[in-house]
């Protein structure tokens, strides 16, 4: 029997607070993982001097982001700091059949909206370990005073969603957490729940050349 490499892609989620360090840690993911993707959203906030459209960014304006929600456009979509942010569907889907594993990097509302379709999808919640250091790191990063008081109180809120993840990682030190992720994405291509079409067919060729 030859087994071969028709396995589906996986749909990661992975929410955090600002501050915990998630950019960072999905970054190195895609640097040390082969065939891993972070899906790019739609946002209506303006485009910063070095991004680019299409490439970190679709950007749209509210106009637009608005007729795409109305036409069920959006896996998921949310308000984000008086900006708004969506998943587009098509896009996702057509990569995980690919093959290809795809992270959505989303707050714990998208992330809701995506298990409330019944997507199959695993979802990780990075957390900071302590209050005092999420803070430090939002000083550390140069946001304003004013800044840092609505994202702490934010934190505290995203953070009160903890429960609703499939797994949680502590981002004590950067080696260990980006280790635990690597486990987690690693274990998922063995996981039966997401890999039922691949596995079911290998099981039927095993008992017929049996």
């Amino acid at each position: 029997m030859t087994r071969d490499n028709s396995k589906t892609g996986t749909l990661f989620i992975i929410s955090a607070p600002s501050g915990a360090g998630k950019t960072t840690l999905v970054q190195a993911l895609l640097e040390s993982l082969a065939n891993l993707y972070v899906s790019i959203s739609h946002t209506t906030r303006k485009k910063r001097a070095n991004e680019k459209d299409n490439i970190d960014y679709h950007f749209v304006d509210e106009s637009e982001f608005e007729k795409m929600v109305s036409r069920r456009q959006f896996l998921e979509h949310a308000r984000v700091f008086d900006n708004s942010y969506g998943t587009s569907r098509q896009l996702v889907e057509e990569q995980l059949a690919t093959g290809r594993d795809i992270i959505l990097e989303i707050e714990w509302q998208g992330a809701r909206q995506v298990r409330e379709l019944g997507t199959n999808v695993i979802s990780i919640f990075i957390l900071p370990p302590s209050y005092k250091t999420l803070k430090s790191r939002l000083v550390d990063r140069g946001d304003g005073d004013e800044a840092i008081a609505r994202r702490m109180r934010e934190a505290k809120a995203d953070i009160s969603h903890y429960s609703e993840y499939d797994y949680l990682v502590i981002n004590d030190h950067f080696e260990t957490a980006l280790q635990e992720l690597k486990t987690i994405i690693s274990a998922s291509h063995l996981n039966y729940r997401q890999q039922k079409p691949y596995f079911d067919q290998f099981v039927r060729e095993l008992l017929v050349d049996s």
